[in-house]
């Protein structure tokens, strides 16, 4: 039986009836008809940001870390505008989101009035669908569809533009079906079983394997990481994953490579190179990853598994694709391994184990300690040591830092990793933070930052502290932002055009002005009491950690190369290497 209500309350009815229990977003003037709708409710709560690019990172946050529908509200004009980079992030990482934005009414459509704009002409090609909705009697039937359609399939961002005369109106409200769906969206879920089939037989046959995953492994929900786990067990093959993937295999198992890519180990990437069969999982082929393409992994056969058609033969050719949900096809895989073998490869891949052995014998993650100066990668590393026994979720900004956190941070559960990935947003990981705390009010949520990239979305430290969220901002100040340095050095002679610091502010004091506690530490001797001041203390805390400001985030792949071009560590001028043969490596 329909309801009748007013499209400000269908919005609100929507949102219980699909489970929402937060809702992050700021008011204006197109959409008070919907806050006045929340003001008179309990059951959804209204997280209040400063600005609502926060506001869209605090959802993805809050999806990444839970699998649910991250939701945001903003007014219209600047208020979808601002959102609009956040929408971008969550589309290249693949995270579901809902955003409601206000309109002006519908006779004003098109007049220019005031905070008009095309929302959705802008958000075309930023989101994963969009609405425009005109008659109320339609708004309960494109809510419910935009959860699906966020939620099912390669997730994505929704937006739904409602215009303010829309919100007022009377209309029907019916409840979201079991068969919600949409008339020209079916997501291909199961993968064909002949292909399976095909990519088992494969996996025997293979003397150099490798599991490639992704981000893709995680969105399926925490069953895939599970199945992952069992099918690296059944074969014995080696393991690497992209920046989107960390946590879906435990870092601490023997089969873990690290992380593959731009900043990837040398185990992992010469294991990519090398391989003659990867199984892809789950991935895109960023180019993050691949380097160059016509180098890249030349001499395998590759799997690629993807829910995301689009995703397939888009970068890279792929010899056997199987389009599916990750998690179902990994179960159908474990299936068919028990049929024909149920027993590890181990044996018959033990001179590529051995091989892979002596590449991680480089240790391509070492630097060099010092006693008088805080190295990143070791505060990186205290931080893990303090947290290890901990319910921890991590955040991060963008650039060295993100880089040290994926390097130094062992990851052992998934949905505890959110960074930006695709898009590479400074200014990602405070909002973040904020949304998994909201999320996860009892667990240790830390964004480990820059000073370059906070400072985009300090002002959300102000949200924390008014929801009485304890996030820890864990800050690897070197002055610099950091990786636009590193690249002047490697590509620019040294010339550090606009990429140092000349003014910033002092953490501490701003962490107090705003209600929070500050720490400064600047000696790698009083880390350890700091870190625990931090973990301590029962608020939303700025850490400052000075750390050496000229650090480079090494190994590298420089842009363009292929996997086994790496520039490693311990190499006293970066800007200088060569290869084997003599060629520059940058």
């Amino acid at each position: 039986m329909a309801e009748r209500m007013t499209g400000a309350e269908i919005i609100v009815r929507a949102l219980k009836d699909q489970g929402v229990e937060h809702i992050f977003g700021y008011p204006g003037g197109a959409v008070l008809p919907i806050y006045d709708a929340i003001f008179q409710q309990d059951d959804v709560e209204h997280i209040l940001v400063r600005h609502e690019q926060g506001a869209t990172h605090m959802a993805e946050g809050y999806a990444r870390s839970t699998g649910k529908v991250g939701v945001v509200l903003v007014t219209s004009g600047p208020g979808a505008t601002n959102a609009v980079t956040g929408l971008t992030d969550a589309l290249l990482d693949s995270i579901p989101l809902v955003c409601f934005t206000g309109q002006v009414p519908t006779p004003l459509i098109g007049s220019d009035a005031f905070q008009e704009c095309d929302t959705v002409g802008i958000t075309r090609n930023c989101t994963k669908h969009n609405y425009l909705v005109k008659d109320v009697d339609d708004l309960a039937r494109v809510i419910h569809e935009a959860f699906y359609i966020a939620a099912s399939g390669r997730p994505g961002p929704v937006v739904i533009d409602v215009p303010k005369d829309v919100q007022f109106a009377l209309g029907n409200y019916f409840k979201p079906s079991s068969q919600t769906s949409h008339h020209s969206y079916s997501p291909q879920t199961e993968g064909d079983l002949a292909a399976i089939e095909e990519a088992v037989d494969l996996m025997i046959r293979a003397k150099k394997p490798v599991f490639y995953t992704g981000g893709g492994v995680i969105n399926s929900g925490p069953e895939a990481s599970e199945s992952l786990r069992e099918l690296a067990e059944l074969t014995g093959f080696p393991v690497t994953s992209t920046l989107m993937g960390l946590g879906a295999f435990p870092a601490s198992s023997p089969q873990w490579l690290g992380m593959l890519g731009m900043h990837g180990t040398y185990e992992a990437n010469l294991a990519m190179h090398d391989c003659d069969l990867m199984i892809n999982i789950g991935a895109r082929f960023d180019d993050r990853i691949t380097g160059r393409i016509d180098a890249f992994s030349p001499d395998s056969t590759k799997i690629h598994v993807d829910i995301d058609p689009s995703s397939i033969n888009k970068t890279v050719t792929i010899d056997l694709p199987i389009i599916g949900d990750c998690g179902r096809v990994l179960e159908e895989m474990i299936r068919i391994w028990r049929t024909k073998t149920n027993a590890p490869r181990t044996e018959e891949i033990q001179p590529w184990l051995k091989e892979i052995g002596s590449w991680k014998a480089v240790k391509s993650l070492r630097y060099t300690p010092s006693d008088t100066v805080i190295k990143p990668q070791f505060a990186i590393e205290r931080l893990a040591e303090a947290v290890k026994d901990k319910d921890v979720y991590i955040t991060t900004e963008v650039g060295q830092h993100q880089m040290w956190a994926a390097q130094y941070f062992p990851f052992e559960l998934p949905n505890r990793w959110m960074t930006s990935g695709g898009l590479g947003t400074m200014g990602y990981g405070l909002p973040a933070a904020v949304g998994v705390q909201v999320a996860h009010r009892d667990a240790v949520v830390i964004d480990i930052a820059g000073e370059a990239s906070v400072q985009m979305t300090m002002q959300e430290f102000s949200t924390a502290v008014q929801f009485r969220l304890p996030i820890k901002v864990f800050i690897l100040n070197n002055e610099y932002m950091g990786m636009v340095r590193q690249w002047q050095e490697l590509l620019h002679g040294s010339r550090f055009s606009q990429s140092y610091s000349e003014s910033l502010p002092d953490f501490v004091k701003l962490a107090e002005a705003m209600g929070g506690k500050g720490i400064r530490c600047e000696d790698p001797k009083k880390l350890d009491d700091a870190i625990k001041e931090m973990l301590d203390y029962d608020g939303p805390v700025l850490f400052d950690c000075r750390v050496e400001k000229l650090e480079n985030c090494l190994p590298m792949i420089p842009s363009g190369k292929a996997h086994n071009e790496m520039i490693l560590p311990d190499t006293a001028d970066i800007g200088n290497i060569i290869d084997e043969e003599g060629k520059s490596l940058v």
